[in-house]
């Protein structure tokens, strides 16, 4: 269930991930192992290459399923911004759905920004939530994934 080392591998944070069709596209091209990590049961297509991963217990047991398998190599595709800080210091890509890319640079940014909405959000200062899913995102973020695979590949590693 974990990828060989020197190996190009997708996680995908799947339980609420609208590009997962986007990610299989983008790994069948590149012939890379996809695992969509979920809390519950999920729909996947029936391919060799994508493993579909249920993880019983707690609410953060599928993004400590990733984050435990994080490294080098591994693009792993989330919104969550605290498993997105796990996986960068492990040495993993990671992207969100709209295809922004989190980094070393820019994960602290968005960790604060984070607490801030999470605490104005608590005080009732701000309300809803992020804004509707578009097709620019979803644009944005194929070309992202597709960047992430191409520099790992010039990097040295495999699908």
């Amino acid at each position: 269930m974990d990828a060989p080392p020197n190996t190009i591998v997708i996680y995908i944070d799947a339980d609420a991930c609208p590009v997962k069709p986007e990610v299989y596209r983008v790994a069948e091209r590149h012939r890379l192992k996809v695992f969509v990590v979920a809390n519950s049961f999920m729909q996947v297509p029936r391919e060799t290459w994508i493993e579909r991963v249920v993880v019983p217990g707690n609410f953060d047991a599928a993004d400590d399923w990733i984050a435990e398998r994080a490294a080098r190599g591994a693009i792993v595709i989330t919104a969550d911004i605290p498993l997105a800080d796990r996986c960068i210091k492990a040495g993993a890509d990671v992207i969100g759905p709209t295809g922004k890319p989190f980094t070393e640079a820019s994960i602290g940014m968005a960790l604060a920004t984070r607490d801030m909405m999470e605490d104005l959000r608590a005080m009732g200062s701000v309300g809803g939530g992020p804004k509707p899913f578009s097709q620019k995102d979803r644009s944005a973020f194929l070309q992202a994934l597709d960047v992430a695979v191409q520099r790992l590949r010039r990097a040295g590693l495999s699908a």
